[in-house]
């Protein structure tokens, strides 16, 4: 009974594993959605601009400048923009991959598997709610400011103070109603919102380009060297804490990945909104510091309105009301990207099987999932309502670094993994002579074979081939590496550097001090950590990559997702520990609702294998021809087998006629 006992046990930990590990296989037709494919290029790009340029420049700047880093605030924002612009490179590269709604999830799912792609995709809702909340809170807290609190004093005249520590001080209506308000406003169509949003961006950016041009007319250098006191008056942590406050000003270009299925050319817009977007946010955000700490001390700025109170300061009143307009214009573009990005997410997971089927329904006459944007609305205004902008922004970093971490780390993953039967046959779409343009109907076959004739395979298909193998000059780690599956071993590398850059992290973050006056102990632990971080990268660019059909490329792979992982997880070491408790809670529940329903209902449960998927799409029989016959009818030769054959027999110097005997096995 207790061996029985065991191998039951054991059927069903396999099963559960492999359920957890399966990945998306994508459609053969990307580009099919039954969202609304309108949004150009510099539609997309605004959305991402709109997204981040809100509460971040006008309520964020005074509080991180006069807390935490103080002028060296200029600091904090160029670092947090570099550590986005690193994940944001990933972002753009899987938005080449994979033109779908999601964002990271999905990024997720075809790369690494099913759970990861859970926690991923309830992590993405955590954010954008936290996102719409915090900013419709800080659109409420803003125009109260402007009234003379007067909104404040009225309600807790009425309600009273909530003097629960983790809830805010008063239940804030305003916000509450901001955001129900424009979610009603999105339920009228991708085109409308992106209409209303480039309008209201605009306006943001010429408000941003005022405040720079007239905080440096009045600047005062002496600003910056304060005496005692200088340009860091915190010190080096202070402008670390600050770049991990920072980072929640630029999460809104996740938003941009979110609309690849409502883009027009995904392939193209996705990657360039992306790059543009976050250089001119990080250049904003870095000039209108800067021009802040110059007008007015860091000590004397009011993080409640910095701008406006720094402008009245220095007596140009009538700035105040071309900032205040602009603040109003910026908040709501976050908030119109947050409420954009969520019911996407909430639709990808639901289309998947993960989530309830409820959510996967989009509205044929909008195109939009209403009851997705309902409830992202209602959910976002009753956070809004109880908890205040401090505790929605630390909370909602925690999910969104994470998510950045582990689409780094599924850049290299794909870049290394070995092309599988399925995706063999899915490049068939994207080989010549099996556009459109040929008729639609079939394929001569003699045409298909010269397309893929094995005596003479392309660059790009030995490419394909050769993906995840060890290169030639890397032979001398064949006794060590030899063994592994291709592709095994830099996945692996990568997950092995995950967890030496969080011991490296704390480490940093609690023994710095025995590290900087050179503690034998602290030198000899550091240097051996990262050895073998430096070793896990060299293991993983020592093997082969496969970079077909991508249009945007990650350059340097693996070195900078290496180190957006690295920086990722070094700003999350410094979020406090009521933070991971809060998002372990979210996660709990979170897997709650996988394990008791996603796991079950998965669309990829539901296939039989997705290589039969594949072989019935009429996109992979009119691109295969003959060949696809022949793959389907038993035979085992694939045209990555074949190139494998040739590549094997070239580097052993055999330069005989090549006959493969793989033709007649099991024939």
């Amino acid at each position: 009974m207790p061996s029985a006992r065991r191998m039951i046990l054991g059927h069903v930990m396999s099963g559960l594993c492999t359920k957890m590990n399966r990945t998306k296989q994508l459609p053969a037709d990307l580009m099919e959605t039954p969202l609304n494919r309108c949004l150009n290029t510099f539609d997309i790009t605004l959305l991402g601009i709109g997204h981040m340029v809100g509460a971040g420049i006008y309520v964020l700047t005074g509080t991180v400048a006069r807390e935490m880093a103080g002028p060296a605030i200029v600091l904090s924002f160029i670092l947090a923009g570099l550590v986005s612009l690193l994940a944001a490179l990933c972002y753009a590269e899987f938005g080449t991959r994979v033109p779908k709604a999601g964002s990271a999830y999905v990024y997720t799912y075809v790369s690494i598997g099913e759970f990861w792609a859970f926690v991923i995709g309830w992590n993405i809702i955590l954010e954008h709610m936290l996102g719409a909340a915090s900013v419709a809170r800080a659109w409420s807290g803003y125009v109260d400011s402007m009234l003379g609190n007067i909104v404040a004093n009225i309600t807790m005249e009425i309600t009273g103070e909530m003097h629960e520590q983790l809830l805010a001080k008063y239940p804030d209506f305003l916000a509450f109603f901001v955001c129900i308000s424009y979610a009603v406003a999105l339920a009228a169509g991708v085109k409308a919102t992106a209409m209303i949003n480039s309008i209201l961006t605009t306006v943001n950016v010429a408000v941003m380009a005022l405040v720079v041009v007239l905080g440096f007319w009045y600047a005062t250098p002496d600003n910056w060297s304060l005496p005692e006191q200088g340009f860091m008056p915190y010190g080096f942590g202070g402008v670390l804490a600050g770049a991990a406050t920072c980072f929640y000003a630029f999460v809104g270009f996740d938003s941009i990945a979110t609309s690849g299925e409502e883009a027009k050319n995904p392939s193209v817009s996705i990657p360039l909104a992306t790059i543009l977007s976050l250089c001119v946010v990080t250049v904003g955000y870095v000039l209108v510091s800067a021009a802040l700490t110059l007008m007015i001390p860091y000590n004397e700025i009011n993080p409640a309105a910095a701008l406006p109170d720094a402008f009245g300061m220095r007596g140009i009143t009538w700035a105040k009301y071309a900032i205040s307009t602009g603040a109003i214009c910026g908040m709501t573009t976050t908030l119109l990207g947050s409420l954009f990005a969520l019911p996407r997410c909430l639709y990808a997971m639901a289309s998947d099987g993960l989530l309830f089927s409820c959510f996967g329904k989009v509205n044929t006459k909008t195109q939009v999932p209403l009851l997705n944007l309902a409830l992202s609305g209602v959910c976002s205004a009753l956070l809004a309502l109880l908890f205040d902008l401090e505790k929605l922004v630390e909370f909602m970093s925690i999910g969104t670094l994470l998510a950045y971490t582990i689409v780094s780390a599924s850049v290299i993953v794909l870049r290394y993994r070995p092309i599988s039967v399925e995706e063999t046959v899915h490049l068939a779409p994207d080989t010549p002579g099996t556009d459109e343009e040929d008729g639609g109907g079939g394929i001569d076959s003699s045409s298909q074979s010269s397309t893929i004739d094995p005596s003479s395979p392309t660059s790009e298909m030995i490419e394909i081939a050769l993906a995840g193998r060890l290169r030639p000059q890397f032979r001398w780690l064949e006794p060590v590496l030899g063994r592994c599956e291709p592709g095994v071993a830099c996945s692996g590398a990568v997950l092995m550097f995950c967890v030496l850059s969080v011991a490296v992290c704390f480490q940093l973050e609690n023994s710095w001090d025995e590290l900087y006056n050179g503690t034998w102990w602290a030198l000899g632990l550091y240097g051996f950590l990262l050895f073998c971080l430096v070793a896990c990268v060299v293991v993983i660019s020592a093997h082969h990559q496969n970079t077909r059909g991508l249009q945007f490329k990650v350059p340097f792979v693996p070195y900078i997702p290496a180190l957006s992982i690295f920086c990722n997880i070094e700003l999350m070491v410094h979020l406090s520990f009521l933070t991971w408790l809060r998002f372990f809670i979210w996660l709990s529940i979170g897997m709650l609702v996988y394990f008791l329903y996603g796991i079950h209902n998965s669309k990829e449960g539901e296939l039989g294998t997705s290589y039969s998927m594949l072989m019935s799409t009429s996109e992979a029989i009119r691109g295969w021809g003959s060949t696809s016959t022949a793959l389907g009818g038993g035979t085992k030769v694939t045209v990555t087998k074949i190139i494998k054959g040739r590549i094997s027999r070239k580097t052993a110097g055999d330069r005989q006629a090549i006959v493969d005997d793989d033709d007649d096995e099991d024939s």
